[in-house]
C-alpha cells in the first residue's frame, strides 16, 4: 500500500523543507510514500474564499484515485495518540487497496466536494498550525507510526 499526502502550495521555509526531506527519507525504509503538491490557485486574491476552496477541491480530487481512501487533516477531525494513529495506519493497510490519501487543504479549508468524498477527518492537534508546518509534523507522525508498528525504539511511552 502507498501513502499519499496531497497539499496546497509550496513550503516556503528552508527548515520545513529540510524537515520534510528528513522524514520522507526515513519513511522510504517502511512504506511507499508520495508527496503531491498542488500549486496555489492563480489570481486567488480576486476570488472569494469559496471560489478558492472550490478550485483547490477540483485539483485535490483530480490527484486522488477513484478507489483511494481519503482522509482530511482538519482541525475538527478525530485526534489520535501516536500509538492509536499507528493502529489506524495498520487498519488502513489491512483493508487493502492501492493508496491511502491524506490531504492538507489551503488556508480556507476544503470544498464541500472534498468533504463529501473523504472517508474521514483527523486532527494532528487542537492547535492551529500553518498548512506548510503541518506537512513536516504529519511526515514525522507517519514515521513514528511505522517505528511503533515495527517495534523499534523511536517512540517512548
Amino acid at each position: 500500500m502507498k501513502i499519499k499526502l496531497i497539499c496546497i502550495g509550496k513550503t516556503g521555509k528552508d527548515f520545513l523543507v529540510a524537515g520534510e526531506k528528513e522524514y520522507l527519507d526515513r519513511l522510504k525504509h517502511y512504506v511507499q510514500i508520495e508527496r503531491i503538491e498542488i500549486p496555489d490557485i492563480k489570481n486567488a486574491k480576486k476570488l472569494t474564499f469559496q471560489q478558492v476552496k472550490d478550485a483547490e477541491g477540483k485539483e485535490i480530487l483530480a490527484k486522488a484515485g477513484t478507489t483511494d481512501r481519503i482522509f482530511l487533516l482538519d482541525e475538527r477531525g478525530k485526534t489520535y495518540s501516536s500509538v492509536s494513529f499507528s493502529q489506524f495506519i495498520q487498519t488502513q493497510f489491512n483493508q487493502g487497496g492501492k493508496s491511502i490519501v491524506f490531504v492538507i487543504g489551503g488556508a480556507y479549508g476544503f470544498s464541500e466536494e472534498v468533504y463529501a468524498r473523504a472517508s474521514g477527518k483527523l486532527s494532528l492537534s487542537t492547535m492551529t498550525f500553518s498548512h506548510q508546518m503541518i506537512r513536516m509534523i504529519f511526515f514525522e507522525q507517519v514515521y513514528r507510526a511505522m517505528t511503533i508498528l515495527n517495534n523499534e525504539p523511536y517512540h517512548h511511552e
